[in-house]
Formats: structure tokens, C-alpha cells, sequence
């Protein structure tokens, strides 16, 4: 049941042409939302700075939608509203410079979800995305933090599995109403979300997926967040767009290194070249967090056996074909401790990468002298290395071999 501070608060939103910051001035004004709701016009009038076409607006009060349905609707799908001005508005997202004023909330927040990390990208993400995506919310919601995404196919999908499977929370935004679900493929997700997190979105309930929303659905996305990663990005990609808005709000920006060749590169290695911090392991991103948060994340360390736990059989299956692997060395070399044999699904220039790590460890700018290779592309065919289990970052941008 809303409060009726809620409710005059939700009877706000729904004002067509009324945004944020314009009910922001006018409570601190008024005091109240239930006063600004009820101001005649000309306690309006005497307002300085609210514009001629914002008084009529408040006046006529047109709404998107009638405020008996939204309430319908929303006792319907069991959603909550947390306000702006609510103790269980998630604090990040209040610090930056257009937070929503209200969240239609199916499922809860947490205190634990101060700490989180956005992981986004293509929709159209090739196996190289979805692993990475995968195994880095994986990671992250083993070691406590909250994943947030967006919902979509792709890089999200992956990253909410991730956390999912990892019995850890996750957060998806939403780019439409929370009486729809989209895309409709995804709906096998909404109730395992919802036990483990939230779906959340600021638009009203039968808000159906348009373009022009998913822009502002993103700085929601990078708002919750100590950061985001962007994982598989093309130069045309809106996970751009929540870099940006997570650089522009004050927030870290990780971009994964990509395949060299593809299309969903360019837009993560053009991160990397503005500025973006180059991640490979869960570490990398670890070690950029306020030390305030490291403080609170788990401190578990990724092991060779934490590694085989994400290709488990929990792992889904559209991953598990992805992230098994044979091996087969000959008995001469098993016998040689200074021999470690490469994988044998090793691409060229990853065998190249694997062979110029030396035993018992290499420096990344010791293989980058080796092979002469881009630190681009060394970074990119060392996560491939780690994804199949070939090698294991270890701490100081050390690399060891892995016997298989």
C-alpha cells in the first residue's frame, strides 16, 4: 500500500511535460508534494523561475496515464515505489545530476547493493562476449558485489545469468513499464531476478519499450554503480552511452579488450584509448574501487578450483560447450617441469602469447617485449588464455602457466 506522500508523488510523474527537477524546486518551495499538487494558480503565478509552460502543465495536470490504473497495475505485479526522498532510495544513484524521482521497484533493494557494478554491452554479442560477460558477474557476485544490467540480450542476459548462478543479486533496468517484459525472451529471468534482486524501471507500468527511452534508462544503469564494463562494443553501440554517462557522473569506466577483427571491438578499444581503464580478471577492476568499498568485498582469491566451479554443472549450456576444453600432453612432456604443453584449441597468436610466458611467471610487458605485439592485443589473447583455462593472472600484472 503507497503512502499517500507516494501516491502525490506518483500522481506528479504521471503529469505530462513535469520532470524532475521541476517537482524537486516546487517541494522545496511548497513543502510537500500533496501542496504542489494542490497550488491554485496563482500561488503558481508568484513562483520565481517556473515558466509559463510548466504553471499550465501543473494546472490542466493532462496525465500519461490515469492514476487509478497505475495504481491498478502496480498492486497487480507486487511492485514497490521508492521515492527520491525514501531511506531505501539507493544512494549512488541519488548523487548524480537528474536522478529519477520515483522507482517502480518488483523484487528489493538491499543495503548490500551500494556496492555493484554495471557490466553492459552488444545485444548481438558474439561467444567471446557472452563468456567474458558471464564469467566476470560470475565472479563479482562471488565476491559479494551486486551485478546491474539492463536486461537485453546479449552482454546483459549474460550478466544476470552470471550473478544468478553464482547465487548472487542482480539488477536489471528497464527500458519500459514493469507490466511488460522485454524482450519476451527473457521472461525465464524475471522471477529468478526478482528472488535475487530487482527489476526496476522509472517509467510508468504499461510504458511500452520505446527508442528514446533506453538513453535515459542507461544513466540509471551507470548511476547505481561504483562503475561499468563494457564488454563487445561496436562504435554505434548504447553501451557507449552509458560510459559516457558513468565518466560524466564521476564513475569508473572499464572497457575487456576484444578480438582484434570484429566489428564489437572497436567500440571497447576506443574506450581504452580515451581513457577507460583495460580490464582482463576481476582483479584488475577490483583494484580500481574506492578503498572504502574494498574494505567490504569479500576477499576471496580466484583459484584454479573457483575457475572450474563457473564450468561446473551449473553452467548453462549455451556456455558449458564454449567453456570446456581437452588437453593431452605426451609422457616426455609431463616428465619436464620446465615444460608446460599449450592447449591444443589454441589459436595461432594465442599459442604465441601461452609460449612467451616464462616458468614460474611473466611480467604482461615482458610478453609484450617477446612477442612484439600490440599490449592491446596481448591484454585481448591473455583473457582468451584465462577463459580456456590455459593460464592464471596472478597479482602484479604476473602471469603463470596452468598444467593440464
Amino acid at each position: 500500500m503507497l503512502s499517500q506522500e507516494a501516491t502525490n508523488l506518483l500522481h506528479l510523474s504521471l503529469i505530462q511535460g513535469i520532470g524532475t527537477k521541476t517537482v524537486q524546486f516546487l517541494i522545496k518551495i511548497l513543502g510537500s508534494a500533496e501542496k504542489v499538487l494542490n497550488a491554485s494558480p496563482q500561488e503558481l503565478e508568484k513562483i520565481d523561475g517556473l515558466s509559463p509552460a510548466a504553471r499550465e502543465r501543473l494546472v490542466q495536470k493532462r496525465l500519461g496515464c490515469p492514476l487509478e490504473r497505475e495504481l491498478e497495475l502496480i498492486d497487480e505485479f507486487g511492485c514497490q515505489i521508492v521515492t527520491l526522498y525514501d531511506a531505501a532510495y539507493p544512494p549512488l544513484l541519488k548523487e548524480i545530476d537528474t536522478p529519477p524521482l520515483l522507482l517502480y521497484v518488483r523484487g528489493e533493494f538491499k543495503q548490500e547493493d551500494a556496492l555493484s557494478i554495471a557490466i553492459v554491452g552488444s545485444r548481438d554479442a558474439k561467444d567471446y562476449g557472452r563468456r567474458v560477460s558471464y564469467q566476470l558477474s560470475y565472479q563479482l557476485a562471488k565476491r559479494g558485489l551486486t551485478v546491474v544490467s539492463g536486461f537485453a540480450k546479449g552482454i546483459d542476459t549474460c550478466a544476470h545469468r552470471g550473478a544468478l548462478e553464482a547465487s548472487g543479486r542482480t539488477i536489471a533496468v528497464m527500458g519500459n513499464g514493469l507490466s511488460l517484459i522485454y524482450p519476451a525472451g527473457n521472461s525465464e529471468w524475471v522471477e529468478k531476478i526478482i528472488e535475487s534482486g530487482a527489476l526496476i524501471s522509472e517509467f510508468p507500468m504499461g510504458m511500452k519499450p520505446r527508442a528514446e527511452n533506453f538513453p535515459r534508462r542507461n544513466r540509471i544503469i551507470s548511476g547505481l554503480t561504483f562503475g561499468t564494463v563494457v564488454v563487445e562494443a561496436s562504435n554505434r553501440s548504447g553501451a557507449l552511452i552509458t560510459a559516457r554517462l558513468a565518466s560524466e557522473q564521476g564513475r569508473e569506466v572499464f572497457a575487456v579488450p576484444g578480438e582484434i577483427f570484429s566489428e564489437l571491438s572497436t567500440g571497447t578499444h576506443k574506450l581504452i584509448d580515451n581513457g577507460a581503464k583495460l580490464i582482463s580478471t576481476v582483479d584488475d577492476l577490483l583494484e580500481a574501487l574506492p578503498q572504502y568499498a574494498l574494505r567490504q568485498i569479500s576477499t576471496l582469491t580466484p583459484t584454479q578450483e573457483s575457475d572450474r566451479n563457473i564450468e561446473s554443472s551449473e553452467t548453462p549450456s549455451v556456455l558449458k560447450g564454449e567453456l570446456e576444453q581437452t588437453s593431452s600432453t605426451t609422457s616426455t612432456e609431463k616428465k619436464d617441469p620446465a615444460f608446460v604443453a599449450p592447449p591444443p584449441d589454441l589459436t595461432a597468436d594465442e599459442k604465441t602469447v601461452f609460449n612467451a610466458i616464462e616458468l614460474p611467471s611473466s611480467h604482461i610487458d615482458t610478453i609484450v617485449r617477446t612477442t612484439q605485439l600490440p599490449i592491446s592485443q596481448v591484454s585481448s589473447l591473455l583473457l582468451m588464455l584465462e577463459l580456456k583455462g590455459a593460464i592464471q593472472q596472478l597479482p602484479g600484472k604476473q602471469f603463470t602457466k596452468l598444467s593440464v
